[in-house]
């Protein structure tokens, strides 16, 4: 019942799609509309031969995000989670071997607006992988498949999980949960998957969404989106005080479980944001999140500190 109307309201706020479901024209398609971008500028110039299979890896990891059903739940078209995956390649072998890194950014339309809120900015500094060209990517929820399928599941899976987090309080749990089992099959694959002292690594990513004593968090991250996001248009001094209110929760779970993952996460999505956010606020109140903004992304300070003069 909850899943049924975390997905309802996501109905309502989309509402070009809210008017093709009452007129039974909804359109049923698949949850992803991710755009894949591959680099190969960093690969010494005898790596770079055979250009053309990284065009096809390139359409492969599109075709399989995109077009495989993750979930048991209608998407239309207008519905689709928004993402990208940006992979720079670092190394390539002639037995189709590659190394690189990945940036996997998840976004969701704001209510009554053109803008979209990014709700993942994710940085994956092990994405290694075996491809050889013309096979095709198979992948199988309770098999370990091979580490470029396994992590492209991972990605689909977390992107819902923070997409339907983002509509429904929890909403996600059940993808979170999905995305902890890809990282569980993958133990033995090495990099990336195990619980190492890598906190951005993504065991850690999988094992913060169902970390009970982090649950607030995933719980103010509805508050973020469908409380304060939504509504700011209408009545931004509430929707800047609603998150100021989480950003303080923030502060008060950080001080016992320090050097959590979901932090960077967070901020590295937000801070551009939560800079135009407390742009428009009265002076006084520029003055007082200063402080809490620096001590919770201490990266960000400087651009923070703007906002207080």
């Amino acid at each position: 019942m909850k899943k049924y109307q975390m997905f309802t309201n996501k109905i309502f706020l989309l509402f070009t799609a809210y008017c093709l479901l009452i007129t039974g024209n909804c359109i049923k398609a698949q949850e992803l509309n991710c755009k894949v971008s591959l680099s190969t500028d960093q690969l010494q110039v005898n790596e770079q031969r055979g250009s053309n299979v990284y065009n096809e890896i390139q359409n492969v990891m599109q075709e399989f995000l995109n077009n495989r059903r993750w979930s048991n739940d209608n998407f239309s078209t207008e519905e689709k989670i928004n993402c990208s995956l940006s992979v720079i390649l670092t190394k390539a072998s002639s037995g189709g071997d590659y190394e690189g890194t990945a940036n996997f950014q998840v976004r969701r339309p704001v209510y009554g607006t053109a803008y979209e809120t990014v709700l993942l900015n994710y940085v994956d500094k092990n994405f290694t992988f075996k491809y050889v060209a013309g096979t095709p990517l198979t992948y199988n929820d309770n098999n370990f498949n091979d580490n470029l399928t396994q992590m492209l599941a991972f990605y689909a899976y977390v992107a819902l999980a923070f997409d339907y987090d983002s509509f429904g309080k929890m909403g996600g749990t059940n993808f979170a949960q999905k995305a902890l089992n890809v990282v569980n099959l993958a133990q033995t694959a090495g990099g990336g998957w195990a619980s190492t002292n890598d906190i951005r690594n993504r065991y850690w990513v999988s094992e913060n969404l169902l970390n009970q004593q982090l649950q607030p968090l995933r719980e103010g991250f509805y508050t973020y989106h469908r409380l304060a996001m939504d509504n700011y248009v209408t009545n931004p001094a509430d929707g800047r005080k609603k998150i100021t209110e989480y950003l303080n929760q923030i502060k008060q779970i950080s001080q016992s479980r320090p050097g959590q993952i979901w932090y960077r996460l967070f901020f590295e999505a937000k801070s551009p944001e939560l800079l135009n956010i407390y742009g428009d606020a009265p002076l006084d109140e520029r003055k007082k999140i200063v402080s809490l903004l620096t001590s919770l992304d201490p990266t960000n300070s400087e651009a923070y500190r703007k906002l207080g003069k």
